[in-house]
């Protein structure tokens, strides 16, 4: 019989293996479409699907840094916002940047 402090020995390191090897054998290219966490959170009002009528500014192929200082703007309460500050506040400036130059490098 196997004993747990055997199997997890095994197991654990292949396990952290299998997930590192995962996430790098994506080619660079394909890695570049994948989304950052929270940045499909921005579609519910932000369409990524370029036939959607929406008044709300579309982000998809905008300069990266735009979105950042408009995010932040409404992170800090500094630019006027219905819902924004409320969902800005959720993201650390980090993740703002990343999702920004994700959406930067979208084209409609």
């Amino acid at each position: 019989m196997v004993r747990l402090s055997q199997y997890v020995k095994v197991s654990l390191p292949l396990a952290l293996f299998m997930g590192a090897t995962a996430v790098t054998s994506i080619p660079a290219a394909a890695q570049s479409l994948v989304p950052p966490p929270g940045a499909l959170s921005c579609s519910g009002c932000h369409p990524i699907d370029p036939s959607v009528d929406s008044p709300v500014t579309r982000l998809d192929g905008r300069d990266a840094n735009e979105i950042t200082d408009a995010v932040i703007a409404f992170k800090s309460g500094k630019a006027p916002a219905t819902v924004m500050d409320r969902i800005a506040k959720g993201f650390t400036d980090d993740e703002i940047r990343a999702i920004a130059g994700w959406y930067a490098k979208r084209k409609e």
